[in-house]
């Protein structure tokens, strides 16, 4: 039984792995298509407020999810920070977010997720080399509905705030103990050369072209951060 286990874990994870888009390029692309679909969603997408009030947005476009009594989570995905002025969006700064769990299930899920960093307590935790969700960082399920109003003590205590859309075998997603760290593959790729996320969400370079749709949607969707 043990090695029919360890067989079917062999052969899931990578299958799952192999069917995430491999480029940046088409993930940033994938990342405008999510955020599109989260911001015309009335009745399921994201609060307006909580995104005018957002410091930074994390979108990780098809993240999979594979489980055969030892679950994993893996995702490639980009960053966005407000300007220190609060009007406009930086570059992208690309990440991994991996996570595991333990537990008797089967199955395997492709979900999109997109997170909200509320604070200046949250942004810092991106520009560490790797955080952990629900440890270092705090992190809340988000409020659904454009225009529901968030005021809940977990939702105002968050550094981040979570979303997800399923298209998979699992209903929902968790994403306390996954971790998030930097993407310097993906940042080789799209600014060719090596450039880590601090620089990237600290500083005024200029986003790379395969990134303009995405910035466009940003600033149509919040172009300034409210108070």
């Amino acid at each position: 039984m043990r090695s029919i286990t360890l067989l079917c874990i062999s052969a899931v994870i990578p299958a799952i792995l192999a069917a995430a888009p491999n480029a940046a390029t088409e993930r940033l692309d994938a990342a405008a298509d999510l955020v599109t679909d989260m911001m015309q969603a009335s009745d399921k997408g994201v609060p307006q407020d909580l995104l005018n009030k957002s410091r930074c947005v994390i979108l990780v476009p098809g993240m999979k999810k594979a489980a055969f009594v030892i679950g994993g989570k893996f995702g490639r995905g980009f960053v966005f920070c407000r300007h220190a002025s609060g009007t406009g969006w930086t570059a992208p700064a690309s990440i991994r977010v991996e996570g595991g769990s333990v537990g008797f299930q089967l199955g395997a899920s492709e979900q999109d997720v997109l997170l909200l960093v509320m604070n200046d307590s949250g942004m810092k935790r991106l520009l560490n080399n790797r955080f952990t969700l629900g440890g270092e960082a705090t992190v809340a399920a988000g409020p659904v509905g454009r225009d529901v109003s968030a005021q809940t003590d977990a939702v105002m205590r968050a550094e981040m705030l979570s979303w997800s859309r399923s298209r998979g075998l699992f209903a929902g997603l968790s994403l306390q103990g996954a971790t998030l760290r930097p993407d310097d593959d993906a940042n080789r790729e799209l600014y060719g050369k090596d450039m880590d996320n601090k620089t990237i969400l600290t500083s005024d370079i200029p986003a790379p072209a395969a990134a303009a749709k995405l910035e466009t949607l940003l600033d149509k969707n919040s172009s300034r951060q409210s108070r």
